[in-house]
């Protein structure tokens, strides 16, 4: 019944074009920053510890924006569960997409940091192709919205994250590209410490990992919010990975991130207590 009443509201809301959306996104996005204080309290620690250069005005100025952009994110998810084929084409623009058709006689990681149009990405791929990606079980009726985003097109696999390893390792083997979202602090059972911004941080080494069992090809995609459009840009398939250096492959990939996370700033999701974990002995930083 949730799920209805929230699907209906998303269907009058799809009606409005995404730059008007951008539009109603700048005061929705700046009142979320003032009231949603716990929240903009780790966005300001994460941007304090990874752009320490930057003065505080600085900080508050980009994690304003960032609230703007998620707001606008968030609001184009009724495009995305109810908007046509020809419109999410016109919505979403594919950049650079011959690198992804180089690799495609081969399996294909796509690896996709939390950036905050990864889920237009995700679905602008299967639109064409089929594909495979892993969730992790929520609560509310946003879960199921994003679940019936992540399905429309060409019945991709979505695989549990409690599933673990095995059915990924799977679909790969069986060439079928897998989305994967690797930027989130698992806690220290699951991670190792790399670096990211300088700083130490519990991060998945799962990329080398399925990359050595399965053959498979790392291609980044990075997905932005742009002005009245998507842009979803898939790099090059990076050359001699995995090293069979786990720390190596992990940090490399952290880097990625990093870079990618500078040229867009207010777009990576900062949100996230990112570095929540910490080695043995360091007080936490929140």
């Amino acid at each position: 019944m949730k799920f209805k009443f929230a699907s209906a509201l998303l269907w009058l809301l799809h009606l409005i074009p995404f730059r008007v959306m951008q539009w109603i996104a700048v005061p929705l996005g700046l009142l979320l920053f003032f009231i949603v204080g716990r929240r903009r309290k780790v966005g300001l620690t994460n941007l304090q510890l990874c752009f320490p250069e930057w003065s505080e005005a600085q900080r508050r100025k980009v994690l304003r924006q960032h609230f703007i952009d998620m707001t606008s994110s968030l609001l184009g998810y009724s495009i995305l569960l109810h908007g046509s084929e020809s419109r999410l084409r016109r919505l979403i623009l594919r950049k650079d997409f011959e690198n992804c058709q180089a690799v495609h006689d081969r399996p294909i990681i796509m690896l996709v940091p939390h950036f905050l149009g990864l889920d237009y990405g995700g679905l602008a791929y299967t639109i064409d192709y089929p594909g495979s990606s892993m969730y992790a079980e929520q609560r509310g009726v946003f879960h199921e919205i994003s679940l019936k985003i992540r399905s429309r097109f060409n019945d991709p696999i979505l695989i549990k994250r409690s599933d673990g390893i095995r059915p990924i390792v799977r679909t790969l083997k069986s060439k079928l590209p897998f989305y994967y979202l690797p930027d989130q602090d698992m806690g220290p059972q699951q991670s190792i410490f790399a670096p990211f911004f300088g700083i130490q941080t519990a991060t998945l080494p799962m990329l080398g990992k399925l990359a050595e069992m399965t053959g498979a090809v790392v291609l980044p995609v990075i997905t932005t919010i742009g002005k009245g459009q998507i842009i979803s840009r898939y790099y090059p398939a990076w050359e001699n990975f995995p090293s069979g250096d786990m720390l190596a492959d992990t940090t490399r990939m952290n880097q990625f991130i990093e870079d990618i996370a500078r040229e867009h700033p207010s777009q990576y999701y900062w949100l996230h207590r990112r570095f929540k974990t910490r080695p043995e002995g360091e007080a936490s930083v929140y």
